[in-house]
C-alpha cells in the first residue's frame, strides 16, 4: 500500500525545479488526442463550463479531447481499466474518491508537467493556494510531484434560509452549547432544527469528523484510524465527539423520518422550509435550487465547535499511471486553471474555484469567507483514504450512531475492535 505524504509549498517548488518539463514515461509521442472520463453529467452547470474549456483547448492546441460524461461513477468505471490499454488518460473527482483508488494503490502518475506549466504567465503551482497545500496529502512517498491537480474546493456549512431566519445571519451560534441552545429555542417555537438524509452514510459522517477536528485538531481522526492496535480509540476525544452526536439524537433535533427516508427527501424538505438548518456541502444551493421555496435566500455559518479550522476538500484531475497520452492530459489539466474557467466555475456553476482570485457566487460567499478566515484545514473523513476503511468500517459505524441505533460508548468499542480487524487484514 502506497503511503501518501504531506507536500509543503517549498517542497513542491523544489520538486518542480528538479523535474522541469521532462516527458512523461510511456506517453504516446506526438499524439494529438486524449481520453477524458468526466465526473460531470451532460446538462450540469459544471459540465457546461468544462465543455467550453474543452472546445477552447482543442482550438488552441489541436489536441482532440475524447470526453465521456460518465457522472459520479466515473472512478468506479475506471477501476477495471487501470491495468489495461483502455485506461482513460485523465479523470476527475474528489480527493476522497480518487485517493483510495489511484494514490494509495500506486496507480496515479505524478503531475510534474501540469504543476510546472504556465497559465497566463503564472506557474500552475502558484495558483493552488499554499494554505491548502501546507496540511494536505497530495504526493505519494517516493514521487516527485503531486498526483492530483485540484480545480475546485468543496466544504461544508450549516445552511439556512436567511429570509426566514435573519437572527442566524446577525448572531450565529459560536460554540456547541450555543448551538444546542439555539436549537432548543427553535423547537420551542415549533420549528424542526435540522434536516438530514440519514441514508447517505457520508453525510452522517460529517458530524463526527467535525466534532473530532474541533476537539483534537485536523488530522487527529486520520491518526486514530492509522493505529493498528486500535488503542487510539481509548483517547477521551473519541468518546466526547461521539457523545456530541448522541446529544443531537437524544435531543430530538433531527427531522422526523430522517432515519427511514431516501435521499433527497429531507434536503428537499429543508429547502421547502420544513426544517431550519442543513449541515451539508457547497453543492447544496445548486442541488436544492430547483425546488427551494419562493424567496429562499441561501446563507450559512460554520458548524459551531470547529475553532479556527474549516473543511476544504479538493476536486480535481488525476492521470492514471498507464495513460497513453499523459502529456496531453496534463496540458488540459493545467489549461483548466485559466481564470476564465475558474471564474465560470464560481459564478455559473456556483462552486468554489481553487484559484484565490476567482469570482464566487453570492450563495458561496459565506463559505468562502469562512475558508479565507480559517487558520487550518481538514478534508472529508479527515483525509482518511485507506482502501475500504471508510465504506466498510467508519461510515457504517457512524451511521448507526447518527441514526440512534447505538450509543457513544458502543460506537467507540465497535471502532476499536473493527480497526484491529481491518489492519490485520490490510497490513
Amino acid at each position: 500500500m502506497a503511503k501518501i505524504r504531506t507536500l509543503s509549498a517549498a517542497a513542491l517548488v523544489g520538486a518542480l525545479a528538479l523535474t522541469g518539463c521532462a516527458s512523461a514515461s510511456g506517453d504516446a509521442g506526438d499524439s494529438k488526442e486524449l481520453t477524458y472520463w468526466s465526473m460531470w453529467k451532460e446538462g450540469e452547470a459544471q459540465q457546461k463550463v468544462v465543455a467550453d474549456a474543452i472546445a477552447d483547448f482543442e482550438e488552441q492546441t489541436g489536441i482532440e479531447v475524447n470526453v465521456q460524461w460518465q457522472g459520479r461513477d466515473n472512478i468506479k468505471k475506471t477501476v477495471p481499466t487501470l491495468n489495461t490499454n483502455k485506461v482513460p488518460d485523465i479523470v476527475d473527482g474528489s480527493f476522497a474518491k480518487l485517493a483510495p483508488i489511484l494514490a494509495e494503490t500506486g496507480q496515479a502518475k505524478p503531475l510534474a508537467e501540469a504543476y510546472a506549466a504556465d497559465v497566463a504567465g503564472e506557474k500552475v503551482s502558484s495558483l493552488v493556494p499554499e494554505a491548502y497545500l501546507r496540511d494536505d496529502v497530495l504526493t505519494v512517498e517516493g514521487d516527485d510531484a503531486p498526483w492530483m491537480l485540484p480545480y475546485s474546493l468543496t466544504g461544508d456549512a450549516v445552511w439556512f434560509n436567511a429570509a426566514e431566519h435573519p437572527e442566524l445571519v446577525e448572531s450565529p451560534p459560536q460554540d456547541w452549547d450555543q448551538f444546542l441552545a439555539a436549537m432548543d429555542e427553535m423547537k420551542a417555537a415549533g420549528d424542526t432544527p435540522i434536516a438530514i438524509d440519514g441514508d447517505v452514510a457520508g453525510y452522517n459522517a460529517y458530524w463526527y469528523t467535525s466534532a473530532m477536528v474541533g476537539l483534537a485538531g485536523p488530522g487527529s481522526l486520520r491518526e486514530m484510524a492509522a493505529d493498528k492496535s486500535g488503542e487510539a480509540w481509548d483517547g477521551p476525544e473519541a468518546l466526547e465527539a461521539a457523545q456530541m452526536i448522541e446529544e443531537l439524537v437524544e435531543g430530538d433535533y433531527f427531522i422526523d423520518g430522517y432515519n427511514a427516508s431516501k435521499w433527497p427527501a429531507q434536503q428537499q424538505a429543508w429547502a421547502d422550509n420544513q426544517a431550519v438548518m442543513l449541515f451539508n456541502g457547497t453543492w447544496i444551493p445548486t442541488e436544492t435550487g430547483p425546488y427551494a421555496a419562493d424567496g429562499f435566500e441561501y446563507s450559512s455559518f460554520p458548524l459551531p465547535g470547529l475553532g479556527d479550522s474549516a473543511r476544504a476538500d479538493f476536486v480535481g484531475f488525476a492521470v492514471p499511471a498507464r495513460a497513453k497520452n499523459s502529456d496531453n492530459a496534463q496540458k488540459f489539466a493545467s489549461f483548466f486553471l485559466e481564470k476564465e474557467y475558474q471564474d465560470a466555475l464560481g459564478t455559473e456553476a456556483k462552486i468554489i474555484p481553487i484559484r484565490a482570485d476567482a469570482a464566487v457566487s453570492e450563495e458561496m460567499s459565506t463559505i468562502k469567507d469562512a475558508l479565507d478566515a480559517a487558520d487550518s484545514y481538514y478534508m472529508q473523513n479527515d483525509g482518511i483514504s485507506f482502501p475500504g476503511y471508510n465504506e466498510k468500517l467508519l461510515w457504517p459505524s457512524l451511521s448507526d450512531l447518527v441514526l440512534g441505533k447505538t450509543d457513544a460508548q458502543t460506537f467507540v468499542d465497535t471502532m476499536k475492535s473493527g480497526q484491529i480487524d481491518y489492519w490485520e487484514q490490510n497490513s
